[in-house]
């Protein structure tokens, strides 16, 4: 039952798009090539094909040839080849998103760049300025270390500075090649478990808070929250050192969002005057296939209902930032019901939601207000 409550947010989401490099890997080529490379370094390697067989993941992309990561690459190979990769994506989403919106480039009032798996100093906005055809005076918000949390708390970023300027343009772009963290320096669990979900993707939404007709909508974000649980820095996130980054990656994150995940998701509704009753659609992050059974376990849903979540996992992996923007975009061109909640977990350890409203719910959601 919806409360009366008026909601913080009025921006409207005007259209989303993804992207994805050209190389395809399935999983059983990848397994062939962790094998190769480190079957020698583990005493039971079966042990550790078993992850690969039951990620959930068909296949996923990356950003360079298979063979490319044989090699012995530092930073400045990796960068080069994030700068390229990264900024050919951010050309590719954007430029879809834009297209979908019916906004112009030159339109665009801010761009909110959400990235943790390069470093790029003029970052990417900047980088696609001129082919894209951005204004000079647009406004340019660089995002980094937010990790899986990064779609979801880019879209909630990029909503506060559409409200913050009544009427203008926002441009969301989160971009990520997780295969550049590849390190077969190191034979450890961690990195095995990252070798085996994580793929490169790139999402772009546009948002506005300008009135737009009702043909021009595809959804209405009315709110966000966050929460970080204290204690938690060692979960997830980045160690460096000389040859790029290295993956620091729990085994317990499914279990922590299990046991943990409920209550803050119960106090960021209540925060808003919603219950999780109330929410008819959790679009979730899928981090992997037991991350997808934990968020159902902790939200109370029948297993297997995260259904658009699996089909996303399994055909492009985990690209952290981005994936759940590939979920978001097949719940909206299925109708995204009166009221959802977007969910990603990361590096903090944090959670990062969007609440939303269908299209059909708009009229209703203004009266209660």
């Amino acid at each position: 039952m919806l409360r009366h409550k008026k909601s913080r947010l009025d921006v409207t989401l005007l259209s989303i798009a993804t992207a994805v490099p050209p190389h395809v890997m399935g999983q059983r080529e990848a397994i062939k090539a962790v094998e190769t490379v480190f079957a020698d370094q583990f005493g039971d390697f079966d042990r550790i094909a078993a992850i690969f067989a039951s990620a959930g993941i068909a296949e996923r992309h990356i950003t360079r040839p298979l063979d490319w990561y044989f090699g012995g690459h530092g930073w400045p190979e990796r960068t080069a080849a994030y700068l390229d990769g990264a900024l050919a994506l951010f050309v590719e989403a954007a430029g879809k998103a834009l297209d979908r919106a019916g906004i112009a480039a030159d339109a665009v009032d801010s761009v909110v760049t959400v990235s943790s798996t390069g470093i790029a100093t003029p970052s990417l906005e900047a980088r696609a300025l001129a082919s894209l055809g951005f204004r000079r005076d647009v406004q340019r918000v660089p995002v980094f270390g937010l990790g899986c949390a990064g779609g979801v708390a880019g879209l909630a970023l990029g909503a506060d500075l559409a409200m913050a300027r009544p009427g203008s343009v926002v441009l969301v772009v989160a971009v990520e090649l997780c295969s550049l963290a590849v390190r077969r320096d190191q034979a450890t669990k961690a990195n095995m478990v990252a070798l085996a979900l994580f793929g490169d993707g790139a999402a772009a939404a546009v948002l506005t808070s300008g009135r737009v007709g009702e043909g021009g909508r595809a959804a209405r974000i009315m709110d966000s929250g966050h929460y970080t649980w204290p204690g938690t820095l060692d979960i997830m996130g980045w160690k460096v050192d000389p040859v790029g980054f290295g993956v620091i990656f729990d085994q317990s994150i499914p279990a922590f969002a299990r046991e943990h995940l409920g209550a803050s998701l119960d106090a960021i509704l209540s925060a808003q005057g919603l219950a999780r009753s109330d929410i008819d659609r959790f679009v979730c992050h899928p981090g992997g296939r037991k991350v997808v059974e934990a968020f159902e376990g902790a939200l109370g849903l029948r297993p297997g209902s995260l259904d658009y979540e699996r089909e996303v996992l399994r055909r492009y992996g985990n690209m952290s930032a981005p994936t759940v923007l590939f979920v978001l975009e097949r719940a909206l061109e299925s109708g995204l019901p009166e009221r959802a909640m977007l969910i990603a977990l990361g590096p903090g350890f944090t959670v990062s939601t969007a609440t939303l409203a269908g299209v059909s719910a708009g009229s209703q959601a203004r009266r209660l207000e």
